[in-house]
């Protein structure tokens, strides 16, 4: 009897050994993935707004983490909801192909690569890596895609971050 009580708390610690290294191994394994943080975000959407106005452009923008969850949306005054729609088509083409549209456009019309059903080829869709890893992605819509290209990358300029 004596070996059965003093048996109990000891199973009872390796019992919470157990249970608490599961989680633990867990943090340890599941790094979290690298992205764009929220204020990178704000500060690369206030320069691609700035860079927008003062070329007399009215833009949606949509910065997303690599996943091609937004982060950040901005629909200038006046801009219609089908350029916050195209914006958000050409992230979700950027993470889908995982490059730019005007370079996802580039391989397809070259047949490098086939075609994603639904997928945009207009320019001002751009990927954002750091260390050569993808961090997210940044796209505009509204203007002509080069003018909506150029408004990302003065976005991206802003957070150190080139194409």
């Amino acid at each position: 009897m004596r070996t059965a009580r003093s048996a109990v708390p000891a199973l009872v610690l390796l019992a919470l050994l157990v249970v608490g290294a599961g989680p633990l191994q867990a943090q340890q394994q599941a790094a979290p993935a690298p992205r764009i943080t929220l204020d990178e975000a704000k500060t690369a959407m206030d320069a691609a707004e700035a860079a927008a106005r003062a070329n007399g452009w009215n833009l949606a923008f949509v910065i997303t983490d690599a996943d091609g969850v937004p982060i950040y949306l901005r629909r200038m005054e006046g801009v219609p909801t089908r350029n916050y729609e195209i914006a958000m088509n050409k992230v979700n083409t950027v993470i889908t192909a995982q490059m730019h549209t005007v370079d996802y456009a580039a391989a397809v019309e070259a047949g490098e690569i086939e075609a994603i059903e639904g997928a945009l080829t207009y320019e001002g869709g751009l990927l954002l890596r750091r260390d050569g890893q993808v961090v997210g992605a940044f796209s505009a819509s509204g203007a002509r895609g080069s003018e909506d290209a150029e408004a990302v990358l003065a976005g991206m300029a802003a957070i150190g971050i080139s194409p």
